[in-house]
């Protein structure tokens, strides 16, 4: 039976691109079904944060880069300020989703941020983003534009807030399991191989009958 993996995260904050790093490590060889779950920090009228300020430049420096270094995962402070909104990317990533290129989408969005210090509140941007992953290019930034997507992106962050009762970022639900925060890739193949070994089979018939 497969394990369905349901992750929490925005494309922003630093701890989900280093979580899911290691949640990628994790499910390799295991049947398991990951569903990427949209999630804003700082949802519109909320004020964007700057990179400049302290809260962000001291949470880099003493917290974020050493995780990074740790993990080794490579990733940047993008020089963009103030910090990308990010309901126009998760609006993009229902568009991907629907066309089957979720998991495409969300790598190639994080990489695009914390690596390459792209603006992905840009839609030309996303645009790109969109096209080197096998999507059509016209059609996703009409979308975009049209906020053809802002429906279903809203009930994505009401499930998310009140269904969920998600609060921070990344979490994730194991099964039935709710975690949060970044996980070694160590403790996360712990805590799907225990999922994976108690999930009830239901009625059956053996060669020896049932």
């Amino acid at each position: 039976m497969t394990l369905k993996i349901r992750v929490y995260s925005d494309f922003v904050c630093p701890f989900c691109y280093i979580g899911d790093s290691q949640l990628k490590e994790a499910i390799k060889g295991k049947n398991v079904e990951i569903e990427w779950m949209p999630f804003e920090l700082r949802p519109v009228p909320v004020e964007p944060l700057s990179v400049k300020t302290s809260y962000i430049q001291d949470g880099w420096k003493f917290s974020v880069k050493p995780m990074a270094e740790r993990f080794g995962v490579k990733m940047t402070l993008p020089d963009i300020d103030p910090i990308p909104r990010t309901h126009l990317p998760h609006e993009g990533f229902q568009f991907a989703k629907e066309y089957g290129k979720a998991d495409e989408y969300v790598d190639a969005v994080f990489q695009a941020y914390w690596v390459h210090e792209k603006d992905i509140s840009d839609i030309n941007v996303l645009g790109n983003i969109a096209e080197a992953i096998g999507l059509n290019k016209d059609a996703f930034i009409e979308a975009l534009h049209n906020r053809t997507y802002a429906p279903t992106h809203k009930d994505a962050l009401k499930h998310a807030y009140e269904e969920a009762q998600v609060t921070a970022v990344p979490t994730f639900f194991i099964g039935d399991q709710k975690i949060q925060g970044v996980h070694t890739k160590e403790q996360l193949v712990q805590i799907i191989n225990e999922k994976v070994s108690i999930q009830p089979t239901g009625d059956s018939c053996s060669v020896d009958g049932c």
